[in-house]
């Protein structure tokens, strides 16, 4: 990781701009999970530490812009960039991350580059379905697993496969353990949005529903629920609600365990990833710990 860390700094620094420089410098590393991946699926390949700064590059980008779409005034608790300096600016920045990243790429493989540039893609279309879906409550389960795949999952799954391309692996397998790395992994930040506190979180509680996504656990529960009561919860989607109304939701999610439930699908995701990669303990592991997240 350390080495990994010298790339994004070189990278950053051949940009050769203060500004960039300095702004960049505000974002917290996080849990840098597709450059650990990397490494972990490629680790004596000497190209591995610049694919995994690649592909950091390009999820810090994403992440700005996901930002100002969401007018989010934090990241992983510390002032955003178009908090700090606003949406322009971080719209700009996330755009010289996503060019920077895409110059290095050349220095890769046809198939190697493709992968990950086809993820961006992805992503962005993603991004934009989340947005859509936003406008009113979405009952389809489906219609937002596969957003979640396009938004989060793909470039997990590009990293994991672009790396065992690198190390003469089986690519199809690390796909699949990337993809369903990824789609559990953000089931369970969706749980996390519910039952953790905002001190954890690092932004307001429930704050998932407020901005108009209904995830998993919502999903979940507007099936179980009668009209009336799947009234008054569309009636509250998209909207600050009080105590009283986050409580209601609460009870009625543990009534009816829908967290349980968005669990369940993260686990069996998981179980699976397991399965195409089961003599990588490592791998494994990190799965493990990830499920451990949860409430």
């Amino acid at each position: 990781m350390q080495r990994v860390e010298s790339e994004i700094t070189r990278l950053i620094k051949e940009i050769d701009y203060d500004e960039v420089t300095r702004l960049f410098n505000m974002l917290s590393g996080g849990k840098r999970l597709r450059a650990k991946l990397i490494l972990k699926i490629a680790p004596k390949h000497e190209k591995a530490p610049l694919l995994a700064a690649i592909v950091e590059l390009i999820h810090g980008a994403s992440l700005l812009h996901d930002d100002v779409i969401d007018e989010a005034l934090t990241r992983r608790g510390v002032p955003s960039v178009n908090a700090t300096d606003g949406s322009k600016t971080a719209v700009m920045l996330g755009d010289i991350l996503y060019s920077k990243a895409f110059t290095e790429l050349v220095e890769f493989d046809r198939d190697i580059a493709k992968v990950i540039a086809a993820s961006v893609t992805s992503l962005s279309k993603g991004e934009m379905q989340d947005v859509k879906m936003a406008d009113e409550f979405n009952e389809d389960e489906e219609k937002y697993l596969d957003m979640l795949y396009l938004k989060t999952a793909t470039l997990i799954e590009a990293a994991a496969y672009a790396s065992a391309l690198l190390a003469g692996k089986n690519a199809s397998s690390y796909g699949v353990y990337g993809r369903n790395l990824g789609l559990s992994f953000q089931i369970i930040d969706d749980i996390l949005d519910i039952t953790a506190d905002a001190v954890t979180l690092g932004k307001p509680a429930m704050n998932d529903f407020v901005e108009g996504k209904c995830t998993l656990p919502y999903i979940y529960l507007n099936r179980e629920l009668n009209a009336e009561d799947s009234a008054r919860l569309k009636n509250s989607h998209a909207k600050h609600i009080d105590e009283d109304e986050t409580l209601w939701i609460k009870a009625k999610m543990k009534e009816h365990k829908s967290v349980e439930k968005s669990f369940e699908l993260a686990v069996k995701l998981s179980n699976e990833a397991m399965l195409a990669v089961k003599d990588d303990k490592e791998l494994i592991d990190i799965l493990q710990t990830m499920i451990k997240r949860s409430y």
